[in-house]
């Protein structure tokens, strides 16, 4: 698991690490440079420093004893070239002189040399560059000394500093984690910082959708309860009856009564369970691509049989090719309930009529029939869920048209309730995007 402290502290030390060595980078070759001044000054110094009479051969000196700490070598000779002087014979220089400062490489290393001629000799001071790396690479290091001790309060530093920035989610986390499933109320915004107010924002939507989808919830398994509640006991009664049935006629008819309560029974229980599945807040399935008119091939077929019952007309017609994103199950669901419906309500002898049209950048379904139609007042709450008007010659669950609403919402589309012309009846419109 990643930890934001952690990387946070990781992040920040390696970049105080990398500014370290960067830092040591500059300070080393600022030294260096400083240092080749200095120390070609004091070659020049040196040189200078010699007598200006003419010398005479000197005895060569011991190596041994006559090294200096910074490893300067003196060569002196005569406008003949005669050697007169050489401190250090072991460095093994070559007897050359160009006139001012040089860099000479031998087999122990580069050598910084100044010559310059003093009467009658040339002089040459020699200096191995190691010396210079030496010291600044030692100048360097006593500065980095100090940031270097300093990285481990820094890094202690950084991670208190960075524990407490993240108090803050500390307490939202402990806080949320006191909640029980029926405390979804707000979280408090007050002192929050900013960088997490758009975090707690979306959690309080986040509780607030929660609380929404839990009310209807609950709204919804007391409705089912309670419509429930009348076909079972319906059943109940028409098998006591059926038991009770002293002929044979007496006990057929109690099982045909039955036998209808048994079906409107199992009818409300798969219209709760569709309805169940497209509750807001429950997951639905991937959209992939439908073609509607195959979609109302299949409902009109599936129907015909109920229309051929009931001696009504059942057409499609002004058929047109419209491709929308969307599940094909639901959709079929949603004009299943919608044709059902019409023919349920449609008198014998009477039409429906089914017509998919392209119109206003979208694909329109509509479906009319010569039923009793629903008055503009009632138009508003059929869609709420166990919802029957008075006076309907069919019965059902009142679950038909909230069923429809949920699937529509889901695809985006609208639903129009309408009378039809110039016939009475009722023509119902789903317009979807295309």
């Amino acid at each position: 698991m990643k930890s934001i402290r952690r990387q946070l502290l990781l992040w920040l030390l390696s970049g105080l690490a990398l500014a370290v060595v960067a830092a040591g980078a500059r300070i080393y070759t600022q030294t260096l440079a400083e240092a080749n001044d200095l120390f070609d000054y004091h070659l020049r110094q040196m040189a200078a420093s010699l007598p200006d009479d003419s010398f005479n051969p000197l005895p060569r000196s011991n190596a041994h004893t006559l090294e200096t700490e910074d490893g300067l070598v003196v060569q002196i000779w005569d406008r003949n070239g005669l050697e007169l002087y050489f401190s250090r014979p072991a460095s093994k220089l070559p007897q050359r002189a160009e006139l001012g400062f040089s860099t000479l490489e031998t087999s122990r290393g580069n050598w910084r040399v100044y010559s310059a001629i003093e009467q009658n000799t040339v002089v040459q001071v020699a200096q191995p560059m190691s010396v210079r790396q030496n010291l600044a690479a030692g100048m360097a290091l006593r500065a980095l000394i100090p940031l270097l001790a300093l990285l481990p309060v820094l890094g202690v530093l950084i991670w208190l500093t960075i524990g407490r920035g993240l108090q803050p989610l500390v307490r939202m986390t402990e806080a949320l984690g006191r909640r029980t499933p029926d405390s979804l109320e707000a979280l408090p915004q007050e002192g929050v910082p900013l960088e997490i107010q758009p975090l707690v924002q979306a959690l309080n939507e986040l509780l607030e959708r929660l609380a929404r989808a839990l009310e209807s919830q609950k709204a919804f398994v007391a409705d089912a309860a309670h419509e429930l509640r009348t076909p079972l006991t319906a059943v109940q009664l028409q098998i006591q009856l059926a038991q009770r049935a002293a002929t044979a006629e007496e006990r057929e008819a109690a099982f045909a009564q039955l036998k209808r309560g048994q079906s409107r029974a199992a009818h409300l229980v798969q219209q709760l369970l569709t309805l169940a599945r497209q509750e807001p807040g429950v997951a639905p399935p991937p959209h992939s691509k439908v073609e509607l008119s195959e979609v109302l091939h299949t409902v009109v077929a599936e129907h015909s049989p109920l229309a051929a019952a009931r001696n009504i007309a059942l057409g499609l017609s002004h058929e047109a090719v419209a491709n929308i994103s969307g599940d094909a199950d639901a959709l079929r669901v949603m004009l299943g309930n919608l044709l059902d419906n019409a023919i349920r309500y449609t008198p014998a002898g009477g039409s429906v009529d089914v017509a998919l049209r392209l119109r206003d950048g979208g694909a329109t379904i509509e479906i009319s029939d010569t039923g009793p139609g629903i008055p503009p007042e009632d138009r508003a709450r059929v869609f709420d869920r166990f919802y029957r008007r008075e006076a309907t010659r069919a019965s059902g669950s009142g679950l038909g048209l909230a069923i429809v609403k949920n699937i529509a919402d889901r695809h985006r589309a609208s639903i129009l309730l309408e009378d039809r012309t110039p016939d009475p009846g009722l023509r119902v419109t789903v317009s979807f995007p295309l």
